[in-house]
């Protein structure tokens, strides 16, 4: 086996998700009212997300099997965790994957 370096020209702190390239694709809001967060999860159905709270942190986990196309096997799995600010009210978490593949997962603020 033969192992070969994967060459970059980015710093490593300015990778965020995958295939982002500093598009805006994962997009964090917070208003008075409520806290938002978008991402980009195209590849996946909602049956292959998983959303949940753990200890006031948000855990948003993807997962596919392998799947064969034209160019061979692919299986992709992303793990992304967000420390929820303390004014968030994670009882009212809600999540939506639109037809074109973002993720949107939102909470309101506590009163």
């Amino acid at each position: 086996m033969t192992t070969v370096e994967v060459q970059h020209n980015w710093a490593a702190d300015q990778w965020d998700w995958p295939l982002q390239h500093n598009d805006g694709v994962v997009k964090v809001h917070s208003t008075p009212d409520k806290w938002e967060v978008g991402l980009d999860a195209s590849f996946f159905t909602p049956k292959e997300i998983e959303v949940k709270v753990v200890n006031n942190a948000l855990m948003i986990h993807l997962r596919h099997e392998a799947r064969t196309d034209q160019h061979g096997d692919v299986k992709r799995e992303i793990s992304r965790t967000y420390h929820l600010p303390d004014d968030v009210d994670a009882t009212t978490l809600k999540s939506h994957l639109s037809q074109n593949g973002v993720l949107t997962i939102s909470a309101s603020k506590k009163k």
